[in-house]
C-alpha cells in the first residue's frame, strides 16, 4: 500500500505542480487586468488561500518522508531474496524438468497415435460385422427363400440388412466380400430383387386370403409388408381389403329390403350402418397398424376407406333422394302460399271483395285443396329421417377428429377441428346438397304451416265468465289451443334441429322459427286482439261486451304463455333448466357441447337460441303492455269511477264537535267496506281468467290510476276538512288502500305515497307543521314526494274556520 501510494503521489504530483503554475500565472496576470482596488484585494485573498493549501500539502509530503525510506528500504531487501528463488527455479527448470517434458510429449504423441489405430481398428472391426451380418442376411434371404419358403424369416432378414448403413450394404468391400457363386449380385441388387419378389409374393397371398376370407392369413402377410420396407404397398393393399368389405357390406344393406320406399328410416339406417362397420375398421385396426407401420400410419388407411364412404355414401344419398322424391317435395313446398295466413293479414275490409288469385278470395274449396297438396305427415317423415342422418354423419366426424387427434387438433385451444379429410369429401358436399340444404326448407315449411293448422283448428277455453259467481269449467291457464299446438311444434323443432349437430342447420333453422314465431305467431294474435277482440264499448259511457273482455283477456295470456313455455323450452335445451317432468330425461340429455364439439359451435348455438328468445320476448312485452293499458282504459277505469262514487257517497269530513265521534263510531270502515265490495267485484274475475304475470301488470297500472284518483279526490275536499275529518280521512284512505293491495305484492304501496302523505300533513298538529315548513328534511329522513307547494297546499285543504 506505501508503494501505491508512492506512485500515486509520484503521478499525481507533477500535474498538480503544474496545475498551481498555471493558476498562480493566470491568478497573476489577473492581478494586473485587475481594474479596481477591491478586484486586486479579492486576487491577493484568493492567492492566499492557494498558498495555505499549497504549504499544507508540502508539510504533509515531508511528514510522510520518512514512512517512505522505510517502505523503499524493505522493497529492496526483498527484491534480493527474489532474485535469488528466481536463479534457482531457473535452473531447476534446465535440468530437471526439460527431460521430464520432452519425455511426456513423446508418450503423449504414442498414446493418440495407439488411439487412431485403435479406433481404426475397431472401425475396422464393426465393418467387418456388418458385412459378415449383411452377408448373413443375404444368405438367409436367399436359403428362405428357397425350397424351405419360410416367408417370415426372409422377411425378417431382409428387415436386419436395412438396419445396416447404407455405405456399408454399397460398399467395395461389401460388393467383394459378400458375393458367392450361388449369389454373384452385389448385395444391394441382391436385397432389392429379394424385397421385390416377396412383395409381390406377399401382395398375392394378402388378395388370395383376403378372397377367401381368411383373417389369420391376412394378418399374417399383412405384418410382412413393414419388414421388407414395402409399408405403402401394405397400406394400400389392406385398405382395398377394409373398403372391399365396406362395399359389400353397404350394397348388402342397401339391397336388404324390396320395399324401400315404404320402410321409415330404411336409409337413414344404412348410412348408419356403413358409418358404424367403418368406425369398427378404425377402432379394432388401429393397434394392428400402428405396432407394425407407426404411430399415425392409421391416417392412411382412413383416407382409403373415407374415399370409399364418399361413394357408398353417396349412392345411399342419391337412391334416398330420388326414391323419396326429395327434389319433388321441394318444389311443392316452395310454392305453397299459406294463404290462411295471408288472408288474416290483410285489411278486413279487403277480405270482402272476391278476386280470382288473391288469397281474399278463395273459397273454402281452395282452402282445402291447397292444405291437401303437401302431406304434412310425409315431411314430418322425411325431416325425422334427414334429422337421423345428419346426427350419424355428425357422430362419425366426431370420431374421426379424435382419432386423428394429435395431428389435427390445436393443442393450444384444446378444441376438436373439422379434419379436412372430411371437410373436403365428396360425401360431405353430398350431404351439404341432398339433407343440410332440404332440411331448412321443409323445416321452415313444416314449422309455419304447423302454426297456420294451429290457428285452422284454433279453439277458445269454454265455461269461463266475469261473475265471480260462476264457476269456471276449464283449468288455468285459460289460453287458445294453438298456443299449446304451435309450442309442442317449436319444441319438437328445436330439439331435432340440435340433433343432427349441424351449425349451418342451425344457423338456418333458429332463426327461421324465430322468425315465423315473431311474425305469424305473434301477428296472428295482435291482429285478432285489434281486429276481433278488442274490448270497445257499443255504446259511448257503457262496458265492453263480456266476450269481447273474456277473448282480449284470452288472447293477453296466449302472449305470456306462449313466452313462458318457449323460454323454458330454450332453457331446457340449453341445459340450464331441468325437465321436471321427466327427470331421467333431462338428466340424460346431451348438453350442447357435446352435440356441437368443434370450435365455438356450441357458443354460437346458445347465442342463437338466446337471440330467438329475446327477439320474440320483446315483442311480446310490447305488446302485452299495450294490451294492458287498453285494460285499464276500456275496463278497468270504467268499473272504477262508479265504485270510487260509491265510496265516498254521503261522506262528511266536518262532521260537528257534538256528534261527530258517534258519526265517527257507526261508520267507521263503511268507506273502506263499500270500496272493498265493488273492487273485488271487477278485480276478482279478471283475477281468476287472467295467469298470475298478466294479472300483477293489470293490478300495478289500475292502482297507479287509482292513486291519481284518490290524490284528485283529496284535492276536492278543499276547505271541507277539519280536524275530525282529516282523521276519518287518513283512516278512510288507508283502508282503501289496504283492500287494494290486498293480496298483491307490497310494492303496489308505493303508488299510494302521495296520499297517505297528504293525509299525514291533514293530521298533523300546528307545531308539528310549522316545525315541517322550517326544517323539511326531518331527523328520521322521511324523503317527501310531495313538493314544498304541494304540502303547502294540502295544508289548505284544513278548513281553521270551522
Amino acid at each position: 500500500m506505501a508503494a501505491d501510494a508512492i506512485a500515486n503521489n509520484a503521478l499525481v504530483a507533477p500535474s498538480t505542480q503544474q496545475d498551481d503554475k498555471n493558476n498562480s500565472r493566470h491568478k497573476d496576470d489577473s492581478i494586473f487586468t485587475a481594474s479596481s482596488v477591491a478586484e486586486i484585494r479579492a486576487r491577493l485573498s484568493q492567492l492566499g488561500e492557494q498558498e495555505a493549501a499549497v504549504s499544507a500539502r508540502l508539510d504533509a509530503l515531508v511528514a510522510s518522508q520518512r514512512d517512505l525510506s522505510r517502505q523503499l528500504t524493505r522493497l529492496d531487501v526483498a527484491r534480493a531474496h527474489l532474485g535469488t528463488q528466481a536463479i534457482a527455479a531457473r535452473s531447476i527448470s534446465n535440468d530437471v524438468l526439460s527431460s521430464a517434458a520432452s519425455t511426456a510429449g513423446r508418450i503423449s504423441g504414442a498414446v493418440k497415435r495407439l488411439d487412431r489405430e485403435q479406433g481404426a481398428v475397431k472401425a475396422t472391426l464393426e465393418v467387418v460385422e456388418q458385412v459378415a451380418e449383411l452377408k448373413a442376411c443375404v444368405l438367409g434371404v436367399h436359403g428362405s427363400m428357397g425350397a424351405a419358403q419360410d416367408w417370415e424369416t426372409a422377411a425378417s432378414y431382409l428387415h436386419r440388412a436395412s438396419m445396416l448403413p447404407d455405405q456399408v450394404i454399397d460398399g467395395a468391400f461389401a460388393e467383394d466380400m459378400v458375393p458367392t457363386a450361388e449369389i454373384p449380385d452385389p448385395p444391394r441388387q441382391t436385397l432389392n430383387e429379394a424385397a421385390e419378389s416377396l412383395c409381390g409374393l406377399f401382395l398375392r397371398e394378402f388378395d388370395k386370403a383376403a378372397r377367401d376370407a381368411d383373417g389369420a392369413r391376412v394378418t399374417r402377410f399383412f405384418k410382412l409388408f413393414p419388414l421388407i420396407g414395402r409399408s405403402s404397398q401394405g397400406l394400400d393393399a389392406y385398405g382395398r381389403y377394409v373398403c372391399t368389405g365396406v362395399a359389400t357390406r353397404a350394397r348388402n344393406n342397401l339391397n336388404a329390403s324390396q320395399n324401400r320406399e315404404s320402410v321409415a328410416m330404411f336409409y337413414a339406417t344404412a348410412l348408419t350402418k356403413l358409418f358404424e362397420q367403418i368406425a369398427q375398421i378404425v377402432d379394432g385396426h388401429e393397434p394392428l397398424v400402428e405396432r407394425h407401420y407407426g404411430v399415425g400410419m392409421m391416417d392412411k388407411v382412413m383416407e382409403r376407406l373415407q374415399a370409399e364412404a364418399d361413394m357408398q355414401g353417396g349412392i345411399i344419398l342419391d337412391t334416398w333422394s330420388d326414391e323419396r322424391h326429395v327434389a319433388r317435395k321441394l318444389t311443392e313446398v316452395k310454392s305453397y302460399a299459406f294463404s290462411f295466413l295471408l288472408q288474416t293479414f290483410l285489411p278486413p275490409q279487403r277480405s270482402t271483395f272476391n278476386r280470382s288469385n288473391s288469397p281474399a278470395g278463395r273459397t273454402s274449396s281452395d282452402h282445402l285443396s291447397e292444405d291437401e297438396s303437401v302431406d304434412m305427415k310425409e315431411i314430418d317423415a322425411l325431416l325425422a329421417e334427414i334429422a337421423m342422418m345428419l346426427s350419424r354423419w355428425a357422430l362419425y366426424t366426431r370420431f374421426i377428429a379424435a382419432k386423428i387427434h394429435y395431428t389435427e387438433l390445436d393443442a393450444a385451444k384444446d378444441t376438436l377441428t373439422m379434419p379436412h379429410l372430411l371437410s373436403n369429401s365428396l360425401l360431405y358436399k353430398k350431404i351439404t346438397d341432398l339433407l343440410i340444404h332440404p332440411y331448412y326448407v321443409m323445416s321452415t315449411f313444416f314449422f309455419r304451416r304447423s302454426v297456420e293448422k294451429a290457428f285452422q283448428m284454433d279453439e277458445s277455453p269454454t265455461g269461463l265468465s266475469l261473475s265471480a259467481n260462476k264457476p269456471l269449467t276449464a283449468n288455468p291457464p285459460f289460453i287458445t289451443s294453438a298456443v299449446d299446438d304451435v309450442m309442442y311444434i317449436v319444441n319438437q323443432v328445436i330439439q331435432r334441429t340440435l340433433a343432427t349437430s349441424q351449425r349451418s342447420v342451425v344457423a338456418n333453422v333458429i332463426p327461421a322459427v324465430g322468425r315465423v314465431l315473431s311474425g305469424d305467431f305473434f301477428g296472428m294474435i295482435q291482429r285478432k286482439m285489434r281486429d276481433e277482440s278488442y274490448p270497445k264499448a257499443a255504446i259511448q259511457g257503457s262496458l265492453p261486451p263480456e266476450g269481447l273482455i273474456l277473448s282480449f283477456l284470452i288472447l293477453v295470456n296466449n302472449l305470456d304463455v306462449s313466452t313462458d313455455y318457449l323460454r323454458r323450452i330454450v332453457n331446457t335445451n340449453l341445459g340450464k333448466q331441468a325437465n321436471t317432468s321427466v327427470s331421467s330425461d333431462a338428466t340424460s340429455r346431451p348438453t350442447i357441447s357435446d352435440l356441437f364439439p368443434f370450435g365455438h359451435d356450441a357458443v354460437f348455438v346458445e347465442n342463437a337460441l338466446t337471440s330467438m328468445l329475446n327477439g320474440f320476448e320483446s315483442k311480446t312485452e310490447d305488446l302485452i303492455i299495450e294490451a294492458i293499458e287498453v285494460l285499464l282504459k276500456q275496463v278497468m277505469r270504467p268499473r272504477l269511477r262508479p265504485v270510487l262514487i260509491e265510496t265516498f257517497r254521503d261522506v262528511d269530513y266536518m262532521p260537528e264537535d257534538s256528534h261527530g265521534e258517534e258519526e265517527a263510531a257507526e261508520d267507521e270502515d263503511a268507506v273502506a267496506q263499500r270500496f272493498e265490495r265493488g273492487w273485488m267485484a271487477f278485480t276478482l274475475p279478471l283475477k281468476r281468467i287472467l295467469t298470475e304475470k298478466n294479472y300483477d301488470r293489470l293490478v300495478t297500472a289500475t292502482t297507479s290510476y287509482l292513486g291519481k284518483a284518490l290524490e284528485k279526490r283529496i284535492w276536492s275536499y278543499y276547505g271541507r276538512v277539519n280536524g275530525l275529518g282529516a282523521v276519518r280521512m287518513e283512516r278512510d284512505i288507508s283502508g282503501i288502500v289496504n283492500a287494494a293491495v290486498r293480496g298483491g305484492r307490497y310494492g303496489l304501496r308505493d303508488t299510494f305515497t302521495r296520499c297517505i302523505e297528504m293525509t299525514l300533513i291533514l293530521n298533523m298538529e300546528d307545531d308539528e307543521w310549522e316545525e315541517l315548513v322550517r326544517n323539511p328534511v326531518q331527523e328520521e329522513g322521511v324523503v317527501w314526494h310531495l313538493d314544498a307547494s304541494e304540502r303547502q297546499r294540502t295544508r289548505g285543504i284544513m278548513n281553521d274556520g270551522a
